[in-house]
């Protein structure tokens, strides 16, 4: 069973009590009614699929319900940290090289 760290309840709990919400740190539009279509389809539907590490956002919906982030190997299904909404991303990841 996969284990995710929430960290706002500050445990570690099974994935089923999570769900994920995309891709984080998109710049959202300050005018998005402004946007023409190509742009709005880009925004809302394009995102990238990268194989290695990526930043996510997830709710805890089974647990506090909140939203935060986090970075996960795609290639692993492994989450190397999580962290809390409105938090900038990470310059460093945990056991990265220096």
């Amino acid at each position: 069973m996969l284990l995710i760290r929430c960290p706002y309840c500050d445990e570690e709990r099974p994935e089923l009590e999570f769900r994920n919400a995309g891709e984080a740190h998109i710049a959202r539009s300050t005018n998005i009614a402004g946007e023409s279509d190509d742009d709005f389809e880009k925004f809302f539907f394009i995102r990238a699929n990268p194989k290695g590490v990526i930043y996510e956002r997830w709710r805890h919906i089974h647990g506090c319900a909140r939203f935060f982030n986090a970075v996960r190997d795609t290639v692993t299904d492994k989450f190397v940290m999580t962290y809390k909404a409105g938090e900038p991303k990470p310059a460093k990841l945990p056991g990265a090289a220096k």
